[in-house]
Protein backbone atom coordinates (compact mmCIF):
# COMPACT_ATOMS: atom_id res chain seq x y z
CA UNK A 1 0.00 0.00 0.00
CA UNK A 2 1.24 3.61 -0.77
CA UNK A 3 0.12 6.89 0.15
CA UNK A 4 1.40 10.37 -1.27
CA UNK A 5 1.91 12.52 1.71
CA UNK A 6 3.21 16.49 2.01
CA UNK A 7 6.16 16.09 4.57
CA UNK A 8 7.51 12.49 3.24
CA UNK A 9 6.48 12.24 -0.02
CA UNK A 10 5.20 8.95 -1.53
CA UNK A 11 5.58 6.44 1.07
CA UNK A 12 5.10 2.76 1.10
CA UNK A 13 2.75 1.70 3.69
CA UNK A 14 3.71 -1.10 6.21
CA UNK A 15 -0.09 -2.71 7.09
CA UNK A 16 1.41 -4.59 10.25
CA UNK A 17 1.93 -0.33 11.44
CA UNK A 18 -1.36 1.37 10.89
CA UNK A 19 -2.12 2.34 14.30
CA UNK A 20 -6.35 2.89 14.43
CA UNK A 21 -8.12 4.98 16.10
CA UNK A 22 -11.86 4.70 16.08
CA UNK A 23 -12.76 8.14 17.55
CA UNK A 24 -9.90 10.04 15.30
CA UNK A 25 -7.70 12.70 17.06
CA UNK A 26 -9.08 16.17 18.96
CA UNK A 27 -9.54 18.47 15.87
CA UNK A 28 -9.25 15.60 12.96
CA UNK A 29 -12.37 13.11 14.30
CA UNK A 30 -12.73 11.68 10.79
CA UNK A 31 -9.41 10.19 10.20
CA UNK A 32 -8.83 7.12 11.88
CA UNK A 33 -5.48 5.47 10.50
CA UNK A 34 -2.06 6.70 11.13
CA UNK A 35 1.43 5.67 11.26
CA UNK A 36 4.43 6.69 13.22
CA UNK A 37 6.81 8.28 11.08
CA UNK A 38 10.40 9.70 12.25
CA UNK A 39 12.06 12.42 10.85
CA UNK A 40 13.94 12.37 7.64
CA UNK A 41 17.07 13.13 8.92
CA UNK A 42 17.70 11.05 11.94
CA UNK A 43 15.63 8.26 13.31
CA UNK A 44 17.51 9.31 16.39
CA UNK A 45 15.24 12.89 16.49
CA UNK A 46 13.00 13.23 19.30
CA UNK A 47 10.23 14.43 17.27
CA UNK A 48 8.22 11.97 15.47
CA UNK A 49 5.37 12.29 13.10
CA UNK A 50 1.75 10.68 13.12
CA UNK A 51 1.06 10.25 10.27
CA UNK A 52 -2.57 10.48 8.70
CA UNK A 53 -3.17 7.58 6.08
CA UNK A 54 -6.34 8.95 5.18
CA UNK A 55 -5.26 12.30 4.44
CA UNK A 56 -1.79 12.64 3.24
CA UNK A 57 -2.10 16.44 4.02
CA UNK A 58 -2.22 15.51 7.72
CA UNK A 59 0.81 14.40 9.92
CA UNK A 60 1.22 15.79 13.07
CA UNK A 61 4.71 16.40 15.32
CA UNK A 62 4.41 14.52 18.74
CA UNK A 63 7.04 13.66 20.79
CA UNK A 64 7.44 11.04 24.14
CA UNK A 65 6.67 13.34 26.63
CA UNK A 66 9.13 11.52 29.20
CA UNK A 67 11.86 12.72 27.17
CA UNK A 68 10.13 16.03 28.27
CA UNK A 69 8.93 15.68 31.84
CA UNK A 70 10.49 12.57 33.24
CA UNK A 71 7.63 12.58 35.97
CA UNK A 72 4.86 13.01 33.80
CA UNK A 73 2.62 10.09 34.87
CA UNK A 74 -1.29 11.27 33.58
CA UNK A 75 -4.18 9.83 36.05
CA UNK A 76 -6.10 8.20 33.71
CA UNK A 77 -9.93 6.47 34.50
CA UNK A 78 -9.05 3.00 32.89
CA UNK A 79 -12.61 3.60 31.27
CA UNK A 80 -10.94 5.28 29.25
CA UNK A 81 -8.76 2.38 27.51
CA UNK A 82 -11.46 0.62 26.50
CA UNK A 83 -11.48 1.12 22.84
CA UNK A 84 -7.30 0.37 22.25
CA UNK A 85 -7.45 -3.13 24.07
CA UNK A 86 -6.70 -4.78 27.05
CA UNK A 87 -3.30 -3.92 27.91
CA UNK A 88 -0.23 -6.61 28.23
CA UNK A 89 1.79 -6.18 31.25
CA UNK A 90 1.25 -2.61 31.17
CA UNK A 91 2.74 -1.99 27.97
CA UNK A 92 1.22 1.54 26.30
CA UNK A 93 2.98 3.89 24.21
CA UNK A 94 2.76 7.46 24.97
CA UNK A 95 2.80 10.57 22.75
CA UNK A 96 1.88 14.19 23.15
CA UNK A 97 1.20 16.58 20.40
CA UNK A 98 3.16 19.71 19.68
CA UNK A 99 2.65 22.79 18.77
CA UNK A 100 5.52 24.40 16.05
CA UNK A 101 4.56 28.22 15.73
CA UNK A 102 6.42 30.43 13.55
CA UNK A 103 8.88 31.72 16.58
CA UNK A 104 10.45 28.11 16.98
CA UNK A 105 11.26 29.00 20.73
CA UNK A 106 7.81 29.32 21.09
CA UNK A 107 7.35 25.49 20.45
CA UNK A 108 5.29 23.52 23.30
CA UNK A 109 3.63 19.95 23.94
CA UNK A 110 0.22 19.31 25.17
CA UNK A 111 0.34 17.17 28.79
CA UNK A 112 -3.08 17.40 29.17
CA UNK A 113 -4.35 15.43 25.94
CA UNK A 114 -1.79 12.39 25.53
CA UNK A 115 -2.08 10.35 22.44
CA UNK A 116 -2.15 6.70 23.73
CA UNK A 117 -1.43 3.49 21.95
CA UNK A 118 -1.64 -0.17 22.85
CA UNK A 119 1.39 -1.57 21.06
CA UNK A 120 -0.34 -4.76 20.53
CA UNK A 121 -3.57 -4.48 19.20
CA UNK A 122 -2.36 -1.29 17.40
CA UNK A 123 -5.17 0.82 18.63
CA UNK A 124 -5.10 4.20 19.74
CA UNK A 125 -7.06 7.24 21.37
CA UNK A 126 -6.47 10.48 22.99
CA UNK A 127 -7.66 11.51 25.98
CA UNK A 128 -8.15 14.23 28.48
CA UNK A 129 -6.08 13.76 32.07
CA UNK A 130 -7.26 14.55 35.50
CA UNK A 131 -3.97 16.26 36.51
CA UNK A 132 -4.37 19.69 36.94
CA UNK A 133 -0.99 20.25 36.85
CA UNK A 134 -0.56 19.58 33.38
CA UNK A 135 -1.14 21.83 30.49
CA UNK A 136 -2.25 22.39 27.27
CA UNK A 137 0.86 23.99 26.10
CA UNK A 138 3.83 22.83 28.01
CA UNK A 139 7.01 25.09 26.63
CA UNK A 140 9.09 22.89 25.36
CA UNK A 141 12.27 24.66 23.29
CA UNK A 142 14.96 24.99 26.59
CA UNK A 143 14.22 21.46 27.01
CA UNK A 144 14.72 20.37 23.39
CA UNK A 145 17.97 22.47 23.19
CA UNK A 146 19.93 21.09 26.39
CA UNK A 147 18.92 17.57 25.36
CA UNK A 148 20.37 18.01 22.20
CA UNK A 149 23.58 19.34 23.69
CA UNK A 150 23.56 17.12 25.91
CA UNK A 151 22.88 14.00 23.16
CA UNK A 152 25.83 15.88 20.90
CA UNK A 153 28.33 15.15 24.00
CA UNK A 154 27.56 12.06 24.24
CA UNK A 155 28.61 10.97 20.86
Amino acid sequence: MKIETRLFGNIEIDVNKIINFSDGIIGFEDLKQFMIMHDAESEKSKILWLQSLDDGNIALPVIDPLMIKSDYNPVVEDELFKNIGELVDGEIFVLTTLTVPADITKITTNLKAPIVINPVTLKGCQIIVDNDDYVVRYPIYDILKSSKVADKEGE
